[in-house]
């Protein structure tokens, strides 16, 4: 019995603290669980290659390799590219993959001084061998890439290079203030041919002007390709209007003149010039849309070149460039600003609000949605940005990469979530809240005019030891040509 009633003690005893030791037991592993389920951060590291123009005639390459709550900045190259201010850049989609060898892509840089620069870029991130003595010598980062090269120089421009676009990897399409725009073949970069824009007529010259005869202001300001690569817009100076072509024949296509109504309605009064500076392509809606910036705002059009809407109601700030972002299926109109911000617009027919007056009279022009904004006072940027560029993430599902530069001198860097985008331009209320993360800060010490860059793409398995067995030998053969020659000299 007394065994027994051991045995029921020891048996309650377990009975007892049974259940409590597995109540413990099933709320500690729930925790565990929940640590170990809890859902491990998606972003991958990425890079980007930046390459920015400057007025002090310097081409700053530099990779800015992206995280989830920072990027980290190194230079890759630094060009005395010409000999003065540089104004546009623009880059190529990179070569056709092929197994065993790296990709590349075209660099080209229009100056001031007539000439357009030619690069060759690796489209891979660089190596980080033997890199690491030059590193710690340097104030900071360098990650210098062999394969970044010049590749050459363009004349065929007489006056300043004002745009430069890649339509595709064996086209480059230049303009420039002396009123042509030129076709490109890359293949052995001759022109193929030359669009030649009407130079205007000088109209509102002050009587007793000195400008030499010719010399009123004339060029193509910029210039914008439909996807389709059969129809581009292009924007001009002293024009109030903006000209179509067709680039299967390569003659002008029709006229679009500005009106005067619309004019006074976006701040293009009596003194100023009403040209055009700027313009993109776009789709909102599945329907293809074009957007023209003027000073102090941007109108956008629909394909039957009537006005849709203006973008920039009650934004007392100047506008310096601009461009569309796709989101999931939503396309925003995204604007950098005077005031250090960009503002990301929506264009659709169900956002636009009634026209409101302006100087006293009753405009005629909807007003495109406010979405929500980056950068500002709230991140501390007061000054202009000059040029921005919106990058899709490769590796990252729903992310792109938004890069601003400014005059200052700042690179910046934000990272943008596509649904948030989506999700501010779904709310009612005007946007008024700031969005995405501001993951770097890159200073470049140079007034930069412009931008460019792109994301590169992982470097193929094997590329790298075939080019430095590449080089190695390359190195010998030269090598044994020294010899040689050493050799024919001692000989004579």
């Amino acid at each position: 019995m007394a065994k027994r009633k051991r045995q029921a003690v020891h048996g309650s005893d377990l009975s007892l603290f049974n259940p409590t030791s597995s109540k413990k037991s099933k709320a500690v592993e729930a925790k565990t669980n929940k640590k170990n389920h809890k859902r491990p951060s998606a972003f991958r590291s990425e890079t980007v290659q930046i390459v920015v123009g400057s007025y002090d005639q310097v081409l700053h390459g530099l990779t800015a390799t992206i995280t989830d709550e920072n990027a980290d900045f190194a230079d890759t190259f630094l060009f005395n590219a010409h000999n003065s201010a540089i104004r546009c850049v623009a880059v190529s989609p990179p070569s056709a993959a092929v197994p065993g060898q790296t990709q590349k892509v075209l660099l080209a840089s229009g100056s001031t001084d007539e000439r357009i620069n030619i690069y060759n870029l690796s489209a891979h991130p660089p190596s980080r061998k033997n890199q690491d003595l030059l590193a710690k010598v340097a104030p900071r980062p360098i990650l210098e890439n062999s394969k970044n090269r010049e590749q050459g120089t363009l004349f065929h421009h007489a006056s300043t290079i004002t745009a430069l676009r890649f339509p595709s990897r064996s086209k480059l399409l230049t303009a420039s203030e002396d009123s042509t725009i030129a076709v490109v073949r890359t293949r052995d970069w001759s022109v193929l041919s030359t669009i030649k824009a009407p130079i205007p007529k000088a109209q509102g010259r002050p009587s007793g002007d000195t400008a030499p005869f010719g010399g009123t202001p004339s060029g193509v300001n910029d210039f914008s390709i439909h996807p389709s690569m059969k129809l581009m817009i292009s924007v001009s100076k002293s024009e109030k209007c903006m000209r179509l072509w067709n680039l299967v024949t390569g003659k002008k296509a029709g006229v679009l003149s500005f009106s005067k109504e619309m004019l006074q309605e976006i701040g293009e009064g009596r003194h100023s010039t009403g040209e055009g500076r700027k313009v993109a392509w776009g789709n909102v809606g599945g329907a293809d849309e074009f957007a023209v910036g003027f000073d102090r705002d941007v109108v956008v059009f629909g394909m039957d070149s009537v006005p849709k809407c203006r973008v920039m109601t009650g934004q007392r700030t100047k506008v310096h460039q601009f461009t569309y972002v796709t989101a999931d299926e939503t396309s925003l109109l995204a604007v950098a600003t005077e005031d250090g911000r960009v503002l990301f617009f929506s264009t659709k027919d169900d956002d636009l609000s009634p026209p409101v007056e302006v100087n006293g009279k009753k405009g005629a022009l909807s007003s495109a949605k406010l979405v929500s904004f980056v950068g500002g006072k709230a991140e501390g940027i007061s000054g202009r940005i000059k040029d921005i560029i919106i990058l899709p993430s490769g590796v990252n599902q729903g992310v792109s990469y938004l890069v601003g530069a400014s005059s200052e001198g700042k690179v910046r860097v934000w990272t943008l979530q596509a649904k948030d985008l989506v999700a501010a331009a779904a709310k009612s209320k005007t946007g008024e809240k700031p969005i995405g993360n501001l993951v770097g800060t890159f200073e470049s010490q140079n007034r930069i005019t412009c931008l460019t860059g792109y994301v590169m793409i992982p470097r193929p398995e094997g590329a790298e030891e075939s080019e430095d067995e590449a080089l190695e030998s390359e190195a010998a053969e030269d090598n044994d040509d020294d010899d040689d020659d050493e050799s024919e000299d001692e000989d004579e």
